[in-house]
């Protein structure tokens, strides 16, 4: 193996020391969640990803820190914790095509990247696709199709979807996301649930077509945006 420059063991160090403190989180909120433990390859996806080319320079200090950082344009890289949850909760396989609704920075896109066959990401901001597009393809993850567009429409062309996450917080459930899911498929993603008030919500679609919903636990996302329509 490789002798890896201080730094790096400090970011393989700092990666290890995150990843343990979210299987701790998750024992914790284990009464919300009903999942005691994250799957083990959620788990080694969350450890391997280099989160600290993900954030903006100045917060490169607090990468492996569990907490969600702004990454502009009023976006922000989620919560580790809430990453692993929300992809845990997708349960992606290497023979899924999974669809993300909010590129952002590209960090949950890299985590699902590592355990899905495929992944589309749409972003409506298009700066952020094309820095995420960059940073991926430089990271190697080549298993990625990026899009700029309004996510409530979905991507019907690359649809059905095996797993669909969201990571912002919408005021009900897009029916296109619905209609693009398969049978058996999982949808996850926050929800408003009241003034100021929103909850991670797991669909889950049955054989027959209908998504079975149940709330997760309170989480605070950024609002689930439109394209602002020409005046």
């Amino acid at each position: 193996m490789p002798k890896l420059p201080d730094v790096e063991r400090s970011w393989v160090a700092e990666r290890q020391r995150l990843t343990d403190e979210i299987a701790g989180e998750a024992l914790a909120t284990s009464g919300l969640t009903g999942r005691r433990s994250f799957a083990p390859p959620i788990l080694d996806a969350i450890n391997r990803v280099p989160r600290h080319e993900f954030v903006p320079a100045e917060h490169r200090g607090l990468a492996y820190a569990d907490i969600p950082l702004p990454i502009g344009h009023g976006q922000t890289i989620s919560q580790p914790f809430i990453v692993a949850l929300m992809t845990d909760l997708a349960a992606p396989t290497k023979d899924d095509t999974v669809l993300e609704i909010g590129t952002g920075c590209g960090y949950q896109t890299a985590v699902l990247a590592e355990l899905a066959g495929t992944v589309c990401t749409i972003e409506i901001v298009p700066e952020l696709r094309i820095a995420a597009a960059e940073r991926l393809a430089r990271l190697g993850y080549g298993n990625v199709a990026m899009a700029t567009g309004d996510g409530h429409r979905g991507w019907p062309e690359k649809a059905p979807f095996d797993a669909i996450v969201v990571t912002a917080a919408a005021d009900e459930i897009p029916p296109a996301l619905v209609d693009q899911l398969k049978p058996g498929g999982r949808l996850v993603l926050p929800v408003q649930s009241g003034p100021g008030r929103q909850h991670l919500v797991l669909g889950e679609k049955d054989a027959g077509g209908e998504l079975r919903t149940r709330p997760i636990l309170p989480v605070a996302f950024v609002p689930f945006r439109r394209p602002i329509e020409p005046s």
